[in-house]
């Protein structure tokens, strides 16, 4: 039997943290909406097979591919994925599976179909336009917050950002998690006009200086995030950058980063 696209302890996850249907009329309340986890479903499927949402297979039974991206939109704007990511890291830390020893940050460049907000020339694709995914993630690679930049955009400038865009991780009894110990990164982020921030917030950092020899070790340990950033690109639909709006992009990244957090506290259990 073919695995579900999304399984029912997801879906009991999620369901409590969509908001309400609008009401509807009572002379004239048009057609019935589609169900959300059917709806959801179909989400899901574009993501994970990077196909357009005018091929989304009807007999899915998850109507149109607008009505998808309708809802999509809906549920970016209400912050669920937002909501639904704090409610797996919690999860996560109260299985012991957040190593808060460290945070690894590092980005990956995307080619973006057409203009539109937060792309820009891509240095590494001959200037074509492109897109940026910048990625914080624990020790272990879980990821804790990512941001959508233009791919013209230095890795660096998104340091700080990042940082303040992990989300309180709670799980456990005491103050949630928020500041990290140590931040590491490659030699993109090496800039003490950056470093200065984190070290005036008590935040430590190992990042590798511009001009030295290789071989600084931190490779050993800042591997994980290079793993989660394939495991991003993974889901189709973000190896290529089709939307235009910049936070239907940003909601598909988000929602993969939901679904790996997932897949983690899954393997935690097995």
């Amino acid at each position: 039997m073919a695995r579900p696209i999304l399984d029912d302890d997801l879906w009991a996850l999620i369901e409590p943290l969509l908001p309400p249907p609008k009401p509807r009329r009572s002379r004239y309340p048009g057609r019935k909406p589609l169900d959300n986890r059917a709806v959801l479903t179909g989400i899901l499927f574009i993501l994970q097979s990077g196909l357009r949402w005018d091929m989304l297979p009807r007999e899915m039974g998850c109507g149109s591919g607008m009505s998808c991206w309708r809802r999509l939109r809906d549920w970016q704007e209400a912050g669920v994925w937002d909501r639904l990511h704090e409610v797996l890291l919690a999860r996560l830390r109260a299985a012991d599976q957040i190593d808060w020893s460290r945070v690894i940050v590092d980005s990956s460049s995307i080619r973006a179909v057409g203009a539109g907000p937060k792309t820009g020339p891509n240095p590494a694709d001959r200037a074509r336009p492109g897109s940026k995914h910048h990625l914080i993630t624990e020790a272990q690679g879980i990821p804790l917050a990512v941001i959508l930049t233009g791919a013209n955009r230095n890795d660096v400038t998104q340091l700080q950002a990042l940082v303040d865009a992990i989300p309180p991780i709670g799980g456990k009894r005491g103050r949630p998690l928020s500041k990290p110990q140590i931040v590491q990164g490659d030699r993109g982020y090496d800039h003490d006009k950056y470093r200065r921030p984190l070290h005036a917030a008590g935040i430590a950092t190992e990042i590798a200086r511009r001009g030295q020899p290789h071989g600084s070790g931190l490779g050993k340990t800042r591997w994980v995030v290079e793993r989660t950033i394939s495991w991003l690109h993974n889901f189709r639909r973000l190896r290529i950058r089709f939307e235009r709006l910049a936070f239907i992009h940003e909601a598909f990244l988000k929602l993969a980063c939901c679904i790996i957090c997932w897949r983690q506290l899954q393997n935690s259990f097995c």
